[in-house]
């Protein structure tokens, strides 16, 4: 009876290491090394390019639709954060976000992305551009695995708004955090 179970916690543990978690990662940085054209610009008051950074994901729940994706730092506005990145509605086809997808309107999002607004004001992503002297700032990429193949948020959502709705169809998240200091 004893070798029974433990040849099935065996077999068990062999599945569990096999299954692999739902990741993201961006071959554009790493953690604190940001290239310039990747930096917010002049509309914060930096001089870098707001080119949005490259991002790549796998193993995505079983089930998913479509996805959502965020960029946050928790550090800014006095500890209340600041959205910097939001788009939704990429197809459960994509494995990743190229280099300059989130900039310039979006072009480079798959076709029926939608890009909402950051806390700068405009659609599309913002760089990192912290205060010079207050720290390092942690930028929070959060990818939604969602369960409905559209995200029903209007291009003009608060981005408080995209995020609690992809929390709310969320079937799993994958998040990568890069800080960055000026």
């Amino acid at each position: 009876m004893t070798l029974r179970f433990g040849l099935i916690a065996l077999a068990l543990s062999g599945f569990a290491s096999q299954a692999s978690a739902f990741e993201i990662s961006s071959p554009s940085v790493s953690d604190g090394k940001w290239d310039n054209r990747y930096i917010g610009d002049s509309a914060g008051g930096c001089t870098g390019g707001s080119v949005s950074i490259a991002l790549n994901w796998k193993d995505p729940p079983a089930g998913t639709k479509s996805y959502a994706l965020t960029m946050f730092d928790p550090d800014a506005g006095g500890g209340k954060g600041w959205w910097h990145w939001l788009a939704w509605n990429i197809p459960a086809s994509a494995n990743g976000l190229p280099e300059g997808a989130g900039s310039k309107g979006g072009k480079g999002l798959p076709k029926g992305a939608m890009l909402g607004k950051g806390d700068i004001g405009r659609a599309g992503y913002f760089g990192p551009c912290p205060p010079p002297g207050s720290g390092a700032h942690h930028y929070v990429f959060t990818l939604y695995a969602l369960k409905a193949a559209k995200l029903h948020a209007k291009a003009s959502a608060s981005p408080a708004t995209v995020a609690a709705a992809a929390k709310a169809q969320s079937l799993g998240t994958a998040t990568v955090t890069y800080t960055y200091e000026r």
